[in-house]
This record gives C-alpha cells, structure tokens and sequence, in this order.
C-alpha cells in the first residue's frame, strides 16, 4: 500500500509481474521455438473451432515436401500423441510420373521417421492432352488426390489433411470471383460425396509468412525441381494481388478471411433468372 497525502492507493504488480515473467520466458525461446509456437496456436484454433478432430480418427497426412505439408506434419505427429481426442496420423507422397516436380525422398523418410510417422510413397501421371478443357494444374492435383484417396480407404483413413494456409484460402477466393463469378473458396472441412473421407486443413488460420520463416529456420529443403506450371498459373497473380491489398490495408487478409464467414445477403443483388 502506498500513502499520498491522505489518500491510499493499493496497487496491484501481479499482472505486470506475470508479464515480466512471460517476456522472460519468451526470450530464452529461438525464433524457430517462437514460430512454432504461434503455428501451433493458429493450428490449435482451427482444429478445435471447426472440430477437425474426433476420438478414433486416422488421418493421412498429404505430404508433397514443400513447406506447408513439412510443417502440417510436425504438427500433427505431435497432436497425435495428446490423449483426448485420440488420433493416429500416417502420410504419404504422391509423386507425377509426367511433370518434373520433385521432392528429396530420403530426406522426407527422413523427416516421417524423426516424427516418429509412417510413410507412403504412391506414383501417379495423367495425359493433358485427354482434356483439354481443364488445366494442367487442375489435373495433376486432381489424380494426386485420387490417389490419396485410394490409399485412404485401403489403409483405415477416414480423413485427409492438407497443408492449405490462409493465402491458399483468400488467393482461391480472389480467383473464384475473378475467373468464374462465384464467391466461394475452400472449407476447413468438406466431406467428400463419392468418397467416405473427410477434408480437413488445420492450417487454415496460419500466414504463409509464418510457415516460410519456421521453414528457412528449420532448414527444410527447397523442391529438388519447382512445377513448370507454377509461374504460368493465376494463383501467383492472385499472391500479388493479395500483397498489393496488403499495402493498403495492413489488415486486409484477415478482413477478407472474415468476409467469407459474413455475407450480409440484403446488401448484395440477387440473381436474375434467366427467361425460359
């Protein structure tokens, strides 16, 4: 207690000590540890505010190599070894026998055995020449999940996770909007109709950003052999659109995720049927 004058002022310091104390234990962290804590949190979010996880679930981690899916990986392996709800994780990789998009292998046995994970390793190709309607990028990940589902459903999986950040989710959106009228974008989780598998992508609330500086300060290695397609796509147009709004609005990614979950139906046009 603290006397001024007449007055007694009772000041309580355990809040700011708490904080100290907080700040001190924050420091003796390293940047990866800090990273990896705030992926953790984002990823604790999502899986717990769109109930991804139930007791009993075995869930194939889709494991392309690229930073996100190392990252999801290292995420679930230490989720599953949480008691309640109990979940087992497996991964594979899916490689394209006809596009020279490559991942390191052994590191990514590697990395599945340090994780204590096992790991599939699956081939799988398409001809673009068959359908010419749709894009390359559209068919190569169209059969890798194919073959992710297959191996789902001979393995006991009743879920897939993929790797898809909150980028990945605001750039589908932009892209869906711009190229084919539609405001939509992906789900956090989708049950598949002719499959009995459930989507889920626990990283829905994470920044690309995060996950690439948690990757340089983890060393995780670049694709041995980038997609030939990739700078060739809308999505990259879509990234740097989504920068340029950044520079506008510092908070605009997390205002267009929020859009998404708040369509105020009265202010938009409704559609005009077309005449018979």
């Amino acid at each position: 207690m603290l006397h001024i004058g007449e007055c007694a002022i009772f000041i309580n310091f355990a809040p700011q000590k708490a904080q100290r104390e907080t700040k001190k234990q924050m420091a003796k962290f390293s940047e990866q540890q800090k990273l990896y804590r705030r992926i953790g949190k984002q990823f604790g979010r999502a899986t717990l505010g769109y109930s991804m996880f139930e007791d009993g679930d075995r869930i194939l981690v889709a494991l392309s190599g690229g930073k996100d899916s190392l990252t999801l990986l290292q995420l679930m392996a230490e989720r599953s070894r949480i008691f309640k709800p109990r979940i087992s994780v497996v991964a594979a990789h899916v490689t394209m026998t006809n596009i020279p998009y490559k991942a390191d292998i052994g590191y990514l046995k590697e990395f599945c055995t340090s994780q204590g994970i096992e790991l599939h390793i699956l081939e799988s190709g398409f001809d673009a020449s068959t359908d010419t309607r749709k894009s390359p990028c559209f068919l190569c990940s169209w059969n890798r999940r194919k073959a992710l589902f297959t191996l789902a459903q001979e393995i006991g999986c009743n879920k897939i996770a993929l790797g898809h950040n909150m980028d990945d989710f605001i750039e589908t959106m932009l892209m869906n909007m711009t190229f084919q009228g539609a405001f939509s974008a992906m789900a956090p989780v989708m049950k598949m109709e002719k499959f009995p598998i459930t989507i889920i992508r626990p990283l829905c609330l994470v920044n690309e950003s995060d996950v690439e500086a948690y990757a340089k300060e983890s060393a995780f290695p670049p694709q041995t052999k980038n997609c030939p397609y990739e700078n060739d796509s809308n999505r990259k147009a879509m990234k740097e659109l989504l920068a340029h709004l950044e520079t506008l609005n510092p908070e605009a990614r997390y205002n267009l995720w929020g859009s998404m979950s708040n369509i105020q139906a009265g202010l938009l046009p409704p559609k005009i049927e077309k005449k018979q």
